[in-house]
């Protein structure tokens, strides 16, 4: 991940800008709540990733007004509102279809490691002192004007200092999901060149266990998105040394992480491929993988101990998964990539085994036309692709 200079500094006043902060409903949504009084602002990913100049998808708006008023202002623009989360303090204020997600200020009273008892707050200096991490707690008015009411995400972020908000263990003890987000944050944001933050890092270690609390939709939600990050190998690595990795998945090795990243380059990041060398049992139940999914991870597991060629692979998974069954096999067993790899790929997904059931039938049926179809495709993968169709008849 490039290192991109902030757009602005706790020294800078320079407001930001944007497509996503200047469109229509994002300021209609600002607009009509700072006109009725109240304080409104843009918070967490979509001000941190602006800061940074990367892209910006989610646009989550935080304010002293309460859920029922947000409703009934939005209602009184004509704006549709969906209680998404209204427990919490949150609506969906819908704006020409798209969705604005509005949460009142809020506040801990009681948390469970899963679950949390809040209460709304009129004051900003609430909400971010209950947000996991520093660099997530900045918020920004309708002009882009940037607030920091900590007092150090905006340093934290120019650093690239991923770091918990007040005190690591008490912020894990009140959701544990955050001992993942940490080590996903730290591979999207972090400085490499530092590793992760000692306390958190502490931290994490001594609440591993709480992740076994987790639903594993959650647990794999955060691991995909770990995964898919340029360089996921040094926060997996820490992962494993302080305990997390084996609570969250029972028998992986991060050993092939590395070298596989290595080998990607080039290649777009993949979850999938990248799970793979991990290893770990029953990932389906682990990480709610679905079926597609699971076969995916099956597939690539089995290349990885097999012999076949990169046109095999090309012709049995297709492009995509035969690349990254040749990267993962690779770097599990430390073996260098078959020459023109990428070529022998294309030419096995682009073959077409050129007989069909109808060119047996009626001579033969049900098992036996089966195993007959089943010889003849092996005939003609060992020829690399390169029996006919009459070729093949003939020989049976």
């Amino acid at each position: 991940m490039s290192r991109a200079p902030l757009t602005g500094s706790p020294q800078s006043s320079a407001p930001l800008s944007g497509a996503w902060l200047s469109a229509p409903g994002v300021q209609q949504v600002l607009g009509l709540l700072n006109t009725a009084g109240h304080q409104a602002y843009l918070v967490g990913g979509c001000v941190r990733n602006a800061l940074l100049g990367t892209g910006v998808s989610d646009v989550d708006i935080a304010t002293d007004a309460l859920p029922e008023r947000v409703t009934a202002l939005a209602g009184a623009a004509g704006l549709k509102v969906v209680p998404t989360g209204i427990e919490h303090g949150t609506v969906t204020v819908l704006v020409a279809g798209i969705p604005h997600e509005v949460t009142t200020f809020r506040r801990d009273v009681e948390t469970t490691g899963r679950h949390a008892t809040v209460a709304f707050s009129t004051r900003i200096e609430e909400d971010a002192a209950r947000r996991d991490f520093t660099m997530n707690a900045l918020y920004a008015d309708a002009g882009g004007r940037v607030l920091d009411p900590l007092g150090s995400g905006l340093d934290d972020l120019a650093a690239r200092h991923l770091r918990f908000v007040g005190d690591a263990d008490q912020r894990i003890a009140e959701d544990y999901l955050r001992i993942l987000r940490f080590f996903r944050f730290t591979a999207w944001y972090a400085d490499p060149a530092e590793g992760p933050d000692a306390e958190g890092l502490a931290a994490c270690a001594a609440g591993a266990e709480g992740i076994e609390t987790l639903s594993r939709e959650r647990v794999g939600a955060e691991m995909r998105k770990l995964l898919a990050a340029p360089d996921p190998a040094p926060a997996v690595a820490a992962m494993a040394a302080s305990g997390v990795l084996m609570r969250t998945l029972p028998g992986a090795e991060a050993r092939a992480l590395a070298p596989l990243v290595h080998l990607e380059a080039g290649q777009a990041p993949r979850w999938q491929r990248r799970l793979a060398v991990l290893g770990g049992a029953d990932l389906t139940a682990t990480l709610r993988l679905s079926r597609d999914e699971a076969r995916q991870i099956e597939d690539l597991r089995d290349a990885i101990g097999a012999p076949d060629s990169a046109a095999t692979l090309g012709y049995r998974l297709g492009a995509v998964l035969a690349t990254d069954a040749l990267l993962a096999r690779a770097a599990v067993l430390e073996s260098p990539l078959p020459p023109d790899w990428q070529a022998e790929v294309a030419r096995g997904a682009a073959a077409k085994f050129p007989v069909s059931a109808a060119d047996l039938m009626p001579d033969l049926g049900g098992p036996a036309l089966g195993a007959a179809l089943k010889a003849l495709e092996a005939r003609w993968i060992a020829s690399g692709f390169v029996l006919s169709r009459t070729e093949l008849l003939a020989a049976r």
